[in-house]
């Protein structure tokens, strides 16, 4: 045979060959369940957050499937991650979604989690809707929940509309408080620039009650007109105990981390009620997010938490980005996410700033805790 005729015979057989095996991956792609990671603290101390998290994924995972998947048809299925809300468990956590030929995660939801780890997933073509608050975390993806830059404000003009010149603040600022920290350093800066004083006592994390007794102690010695409190829910709790047996009535203000139905669960209702918190309500408090609630129950038969409600509707707006985009590149549906626009979700209406990929006009306000031990918008 003629070398040119050969050569020509063999590219038309590679051709052909490369087209089968395309048709088979494209084919095999809509057969083969699309694998979604849910990474955050599902055990531990935040165990019950995590948990609350993985099922609000669940959720919307499981309407999806029902209503016939995703654009092509194809169904998707969950990967927990567990990183138990702790930094050193952050990389091995992004890892083992790496390993698994992963490229779409919810999560992480702790700042210092976030910030050891989504660059890890960046970096290997995964895609976060993040939960986590800290504006050092943003990037890449998009988010449904507040972060610090909008948190911030909200804190502010609670301790200024309490004429406070005098504010003591309790902050986690260990290695897992990376959260916690920016939030405090953030008020701090902003009242201290209008002639506020601030005392910071730092606080650690898995101590006893006696030691929880004593920081609060030191915070109170100064007669502060507020006290602002930077912790995790778990440190949140002991900082109510103590707070509740010191028999103090100085002004209290609890920040977002705090705000979980663990902290509910574990302080009766006179000491949850000793502060008001900055974050979002319960889900069976927020308006736009009774269809959610009811089907929350109806699945898992139980009430949903405060931090479902906002994974339930990261899965939601990355589906619709995915459909949109009629594809699953990772640029490609990147564009498609931080196009979401007035996307009518449990949380209320989501517009993602197509710059930032943060969420626009993001539902943050002072809370309290009510009667019925939840957490509600304070009137």
């Amino acid at each position: 045979m003629h070398r040119c005729r050969l050569l020509s015979l063999l590219a038309a057989v590679v051709a052909v060959g490369a087209s089968v095996s395309a048709g088979a991956f494209a084919s095999g792609a809509a057969e083969s369940p699309l694998l979604l990671a849910v990474e955050g603290p599902q055990s531990g101390d935040q165990g019950s957050n995590g948990v609350d998290q993985l099922r609000g994924v669940r959720l919307a995972v499981a309407q999806l499937n029902a209503a016939g998947g995703l654009w092509d048809g194809r169904k998707v299925s969950i990967f927990p991650a567990d990183d138990q809300g702790a930094k050193r468990l952050a990389k091995p956590a992004a890892r083992s979604v790496i390993a698994k030929g992963i490229h779409f995660v919810i999560g992480p939801y702790n700042s210092s989690v976030g910030l050891a780890n989504l660059s890890l997933y960046r970096a290997n073509q995964v895609l976060p809707v993040w939960l986590t608050s800290d504006d050092g975390t943003g990037g890449v993806g998009a988010t449904v929940q507040p972060m610090n830059s909008q948190v911030g404000p909200v804190e502010e003009r609670y301790a200024r509309s309490l004429g406070a010149k005098s504010v003591a603040m309790l902050v986690d600022d260990t290695a897992n408080g990376a959260f916690t920290k920016g939030m405090a350093t953030r008020l701090r800066a902003a009242l201290e620039g209008n002639g506020t004083t601030v005392a910071w006592i730092p606080v650690k994390e898995d101590e006893p009650e006696a030691y929880y007794a004593d920081r609060l102690a030191t915070a109170l010695a100064g007669q502060p007109d507020l006290l602002y409190v930077s912790t995790y829910f778990p440190e949140g709790v002991q900082v109510a105990k103590a707070l509740g047996a010191a028999g103090s009535q100085a002004k209290c203000l609890m920040g977002l981390a705090n705000v979980d139905d663990g902290f509910v669960a574990q302080t009766t209702l006179a000491e949850a009620q000793r502060c008001v918190f900055s974050g979002v309500p319960a889900a069976p408090q927020i308006p736009s997010a009774g269809t959610y609630v009811r089907q929350y129950r109806s699945m898992f038969h139980r009430v949903p938490g405060v931090w479902g409600t906002f994974t339930y509707d990261s899965a939601r707006i990355l589906f619709a980005a995915i459909t949109r985009a009629k594809s699953y590149d990772f640029a490609t549906v990147e564009r498609a996410l931080r196009q979401t626009k007035g996307f009518v979700g449990a949380t209320g209406a989501i517009t993602i700033d197509p710059r930032t990929g943060y969420r626009v006009a993001a539902p943050v306000d002072i809370l309290r805790v009510s009667a019925a031990k939840k957490f509600v918008i304070e009137k």
